[in-house]
This record gives C-alpha cells, structure tokens and sequence, in this order.
C-alpha cells in the first residue's frame, strides 16, 4: 500500500506543504499549486451543495480504480490530503498522525509564521518516519 502524495492547504486554500513519496511522478511547483487551489475550490462546492443546510463538510474521499484520495479539516480550515493506493486503508488515521506532527512540530516551531510555506526539516524527518519512508 502506497502513499504517493501528501499536501497541506491553509483555510485560503493556499498550498503551504506538499510532499511525493514513493515513486510518485513530480509535477511543476505550478502544477502543485493549481492541484491544491482546485482541491480546495471543489471542497468549497461540495460543502455548498448539501440539501440540508450546515450538515456537508465538503469532499471526504474520492475513490477511483487509480487512486484514493482522503481528506481531513480542520476546525480552524487547514486542509491535510493524502493520495494513495485505493486499496489502503487507515488514512483517515494517517491524517490525524500527520495534524499531530503538523501541530507538535509546526505550529510549536518559533520561526513559523502562520498560514506560510511549511519549511521545517524535523516536520519533514517526522512525517517520513510516520509513513516508514528510508531515507
């Protein structure tokens, strides 16, 4: 079971974080971020289309033959996805592990500032160790 690609979006919709694992194809820095901005435009729809008013929290998961696609939000809007195999399981879990590293290592780090560009390379080592990836 793969993981092929992780991202972070701040509440803007702004990629801040993302990361290929793997043998993922890397794409452009611009590619990347009109990935994550219409991610987070389609989010924004699908949390709008619900018949009942309040009850959607926008796209969850996104399951094709190629990929599976979880999301997870956060109550202050920060968007963590991951794209993986479409026969892993537990990436809801991964998430969470994944906003526990974002929080323990990110958001405590003094020299971050807010809804910018995540560059932390203990984020990074921890998040590798997190999805067993050898260095």
């Amino acid at each position: 079971m793969t993981i092929n690609s992780i991202y972070i979006l701040n509440k803007a919709g702004t990629l801040i974080y993302q990361n290929d694992f793997g043998n993922a194809e890397k794409l452009s820095h611009n590619s990347y971020i009109r990935l994550g901005s219409t991610f987070h435009s389609l989010h924004a729809i699908a949390s709008n289309l619900s018949p009942v008013s309040g009850s959607s929290s926008g796209i969850e998961v996104i399951e094709t033959e190629a990929f599976k696609l979880q999301c997870f939000q956060t109550h202050t809007g920060i968007k963590f996805y991951v794209i993986a195999d479409p026969n892993h399981q537990q990436l809801e879990e991964l998430l969470h592990g994944v906003y526990e590293l974002y929080t323990d290592y990110v958001l405590k780090n003094p020299f971050y500032e807010i809804e910018m560009q995540i560059r932390c390379d203990l984020f990074d080592y921890k998040l590798n160790r997190l999805l067993g990836v050898r260095e």
